[in-house]
């Protein structure tokens, strides 16, 4: 079984997980009820706290996936299911815990061959089916979307991020001189 297209979206899953654990790292503790100020329609935008929590929320979504794809082999990722998610909580918490569903991830991924990818699976959303790679790109959207969000509330507290902390910067090893 071929695993090149699984392998592939293992590593941009990983390197995600990466940046935003890195991201993570750099959340101030006393900021974490912090959250930017809408103006306009008055509706107050998530802490920092809560933010983090919710990156918790978009990992587990890939091992739910994983675990629907996958139950016999990965039993015990039922488990991860009494794991709080969507909850105002530190940096710290939110390190040890990404730490946690990278591990599984990585397990995960050992069980998924490219023809596995086409495999079907009910969600939520969409109860009559969807390919297991929609769902895992899925995923790693909202996972981007919300490291995303990460950066720019430290942006916005002054943190001196940059474009290495958003993104693995590739370079042609011919030009690097």
């Amino acid at each position: 079984m071929s695993h090149v297209i699984a392998d592939s979206i293992q590593q941009k899953v990983l390197e995600a997980i990466e940046l935003t654990a890195h991201l993570v790292s750099l959340v101030p503790s006393e900021s974490l009820d912090w959250h930017p100020v809408a103006t306009g329609n008055g509706i107050a935008a998530i802490d920092l706290g809560h933010l983090l929590g919710h990156l918790l929320d978009c990992l587990a979504g890939f091992c739910a996936a994983f675990y629907a794809a996958f139950p016999a082999r990965l039993s015990d990722f039922e488990a991860l299911r009494s794991l709080t998610v969507n909850h105002f909580c530190t940096a710290e918490e939110a390190i040890i815990r990404i730490e946690t569903y990278s591990t599984c991830i990585v397990r995960a991924f050992e069980c998924c061959s490219d023809e596995d990818l086409g495999r079907e699976l009910p969600t939520v959303f969409v109860p009559r089916g969807e390919p297991l790679v929609t769902v895992l790109l899925g995923n790693l959207e909202h996972l981007i979307n919300h490291k995303y969000q990460l950066f720019f509330y430290l942006k916005l507290l002054g943190s001196p991020v940059g474009t290495q902390d958003l993104y693995k910067l590739r370079r042609n090893p011919r030009l690097a001189r």
